[in-house]
């Protein structure tokens, strides 16, 4: 299994997202609408992953949206939010996780509009949990499309360009009150291994009022840029 992509919260909106990591010398592209759930959001791509910096577009439809990440990021409001896992199958990974005494969310269609207008489709998979303090599970997603022709798309349509693919995550790191037990929930959950195909998953003890991801580390990193209450460690350019 990979890393699809991380979850930050922001308070800042799309365009204002992604002329920060401009800024820095990275680039980040507006992404679009979840009409249904009132967000909307900024993606940075490196080479088999990004991150999604999601912010509330309309209140009064993610107050009313039935939906965990719109949840969560009511309760958050800014702040790394959790990681999503990518598989090919998601109904045998709802089936395995249902045998092995997890409750889900069931397999729900999601969909968001582009800027161009173009529709891009996908489904997700939750662990049934409320936000609260404690760390959140990481959710899970099929693609519509292969990894090759939805990466193929995103150059084309300019999400990505040819910086972003010398890019890698190498590892996130979690801040949690126990990380022993941290660690074995996780394992338990993700079949064994705390190794990504992609990115290593890391935990460590921290005294804050929540757990929450709270690093991450690209390949290389070297340089600390603190953005809306997260931390990335990124190479030299």
């Amino acid at each position: 299994m990979k890393l699809d992509h991380i979850v930050h919260f922001v308070r800042k909106n799309p365009q204002e997202a992604a002329t920060f990591w401009g800024e820095q010398g990275f680039y980040a592209a507006v992404g679009g609408q979840h009409i249904n759930w009132g967000t909307h959001n900024a993606l940075l791509y490196v080479k088999d992953c990004y991150i999604e910096w999601l912010s509330v577009e309309k209140e009064q439809v993610a107050a009313q949206a039935d939906h965990p990440l719109t949840r969560q990021l009511l309760y958050d409001q800014v702040g790394f939010g959790t990681v999503c896992l990518r598989t090919d199958n998601i109904e045998s990974v709802n089936d395995d996780l249902k045998g092995r005494g997890f409750t889900t969310s069931g397999v729900l269609d999601a969909e968001r509009r582009t800027g161009a207008g173009q529709l891009i489709k996908w489904k997700m998979l939750f662990i049934r949990e409320e936000a609260s303090a404690g760390l959140p599970s990481p959710f899970f997603i099929e693609w519509q499309e292969t990894d090759q022709e939805r990466y193929e798309n995103l150059m084309g349509n300019g999400a990505i360009q040819e910086s972003n693919k010398e890019l890698s995550i190498e590892r996130c790191v979690f801040g949690v009150w126990n990380p022993e037990e941290a660690a074995r929930a996780w394992q338990k959950l993700l079949g064994g291994s705390l190794e990504l195909e992609n990115c290593r998953i890391e935990f460590r003890k921290t005294d804050l009022p929540k757990e929450r991801l709270e690093e991450v580390h690209f390949a290389q990193g070297v340089n600390k840029v603190e953005f809306e209450q997260g931390q990335y460690w990124l190479p030299r350019l």
